[in-house]
């Protein structure tokens, strides 16, 4: 370090690229710093760096890392911990790590090995306009980072690591809870849904905020480990319907359940909600890009005999684009639909029987969904949790029916049913007996061709927008993306695919099979780029949202297998 403090007085006042006489290796007392890039100008992306410690010098325990969740957990927790120690330090600035949100999600900016330990941080190097600020420079990296490394990481509150840890067990015990009981999802009493604003992911904090409480018919308690205990309300497989009147809470309900394929950190009123991890938003999305889907199970006779067996359009309408959203994501092995009328496609929804007695049926290519979520359980085990507002005729085929009333949620399946009963079978079924096989398709390898001019270009801006090659890809509504750091991840995960699977012989299932194995052996860094020297921005993204970004390219090629 006294050699690093030495080079930066050097280059004091030079131009910026002397800057690079910084890459290298260098020890401090409790730790090594490896400096790994070097920002071309003050205006490029950030210098890439990495912290190294020993797990001796740590303290880590075995047990810290003995399962996969306390694994995320630890991770997660070191993450939290250094980024406030840098807040502490007044270096978040400059010295910058891949911040987590309310989600613990698998993170490339801490990883824990058999021996050590490492940091990846970023960092903007001062400069005054191009001319190197050396003096402050080693100020920042000799002085306040070894603080903050020592507070955030060698000091971290082992209190608080021990409570992310526990309820890390907590979390995956009532996963696997919910898992053996051929459940979808689990909602505890107490837990705060509402968010802070359209805007903010964060707990709603005022003292008037209502929280969950399960009705007696589906309650259910739970015993998970180190003596906690949870009631809640547990959602069974088949057709969930939640209904209620406007601004009473139905779709904070489905938001919850939909962000709870993830675990939540303490204190974010959602710890004790989980849903089936392929769990799978789908909305409409007019104008988006559909590439050989086969939506003939929902849409066929469409006019000038276009194919709906392998539908392409370069901009799909709401209820080709909705056709096509579910069947992607069954495709891929979604076994749980979420789906709110407010940003359903109406017409893909249902047809009530007025409409049926003036349009006739071979006037009318859709299929409705109503017509079709029975099947889609029933000879696929694919369960639906839908909010719905103003279409009761969903009441002959749901299973179960929640009515959310000021933000608490009241059984009345019984009184739907009978309310159902009492109309009569005004509307006909549309759709045949069965719901047909679920597709499978193979993606030609000149799908994906990442040049622009003369170099690759792969990246991602913000969480909606991937860039490759020349393609844009809009994830706008991905409503199960939740940061950032997934979205680099998906624009990385799709170059690694592209490069060593893509080559016509796999199906887009079984390739996003080998992406889960070639992660779950290797780590997330496997995608990375940087190869073992800096891939500290990633987070983890699920298989149903790296398949809804394939599917959204403009470059697309498809066969149906």
């Amino acid at each position: 370090m006294k050699q690093l403090q030495q080079t930066l007085t050097r280059i004091d006042g030079k131009g910026y690229k002397a800057y690079k006489d910084t890459l290298g290796t260098y020890q401090a007392s409790n730790f090594i710093l490896h400096i790994d890039h070097i920002q071309a100008d003050p205006y490029a992306s950030p210098s890439r760096m990495r912290i190294e410690v020993s797990n001796d010098e740590l303290g880590l325990q075995k047990e810290w890392v003995s399962t996969p969740a306390r694994r995320t957990a630890l991770t997660d927790f070191l993450a939290r911990s250094i980024y406030q120690s840098l807040r502490n330090e007044n270096l978040q600035k400059g010295i910058m790590i891949d911040r987590p949100g309310q989600e613990i999600l698998e993170r490339t900016a801490v990883v824990v090995d058999a021996h050590k330990t490492e940091v990846r941080l970023s960092l903007h190097l001062p400069a005054r306009g191009r001319t190197i600020l050396g003096r402050q420079a080693a100020n920042r990296l000799t002085k306040d980072l070894p603080r903050a490394i020592e507070q955030g990481l060698l000091k971290h509150s082992a209190e608080k690591r021990e409570q992310q840890l526990q309820l890390a067990d907590q979390q995956e015990a009532l996963r696997q809870f919910v898992h053996d009981r051929g459940a979808i999802g689990f909602v505890a009493n107490g837990s705060v849904l509402p968010r802070e604003s359209g805007i903010s992911d964060r707990p709603l904090s005022h003292a008037d905020v209502t929280t969950f409480t399960a009705p007696t018919e589906l309650e259910e308690t739970v015993d998970l480990p180190h003596g906690k205990t949870v009631t809640g309300m547990l959602i069974q497989a088949g057709v969930t319907i939640i209904v209620g009147g406007g601004y009473h809470g139905k779709s904070t309900l489905l938001e919850a359940l939909e962000r709870s394929v993830y675990d939540h950190i303490a204190g974010d009123g959602r710890e004790f909600v989980v849903s089936a991890e392929s769990a799978a938003k789908v909305r409409a999305e007019d104008g988006r890009s559909v590439t050989g889907v086969n939506i003939s199970p929902f849409i066929s006779n469409l006019p000038n005999n276009k194919d709906t067996q392998a539908f392409t359009s370069e901009n799909a309408s709401g209820s080709t684009s909705q056709a096509a959203n579910i069947v992607e994501q069954l495709e891929v092995g979604s076994s749980v639909l979420l789906i709110d009328e407010d940003t359903s496609a109406t017409n893909f929804m249902i047809r009530d029987a007025r409409m049926q007695a003036l349009v006739a049926k071979n006037k009318e290519p859709i299929t409705p969904f109503i017509d079709k979520v029975r099947a889609l359980y029933d000879e696929h085990g694919v369960s639906t949790v839908l909010v719905v507002g103003g279409a009761g005729d969903y009441f002959d085929v749901a299973d179960h029916v929640i009515m959310m009333d000021a933000y608490q949620p009241y059984y009345v399946t019984e009184e739907a049913k009978r309310i159902a009963n009492s109309f009569g079978e005004e509307r006909q079924k549309e759709a045949g007996a069965t719901f047909g096989s679920l597709p499978s398709r193979n993606i030609t390898p000149d799908s994906f061709n990442a040049t622009k001019g003369k170099k690759e270009k792969v990246d991602s801006k913000g969480k909606h927008k991937i860039i490759y090659g020349t393609t844009d890809i809009d994830l706008s509504f991905i409503e199960q993306l939740t940061d950032p750091s997934q979205t680099r991840a998906i624009a990385e995960a799709i170059r690694y695919l592209a490069k060593h699977y893509f080559d016509g012989s796999l199906t887009l299932n079984q390739v996003l099979d080998a992406y889960e194995a070639d992660v779950e052996k290797k780590g997330l860094e496997v995608i990375s780029p940087f190869k073992g020297k800096h891939p500290g921005d990633l987070a983890l993204p699920r298989r149903y949202e790296v398949a809804a970004a394939i599917n959204r390219m403009r470059t697309l090629n498809m066969k149906q297998s």
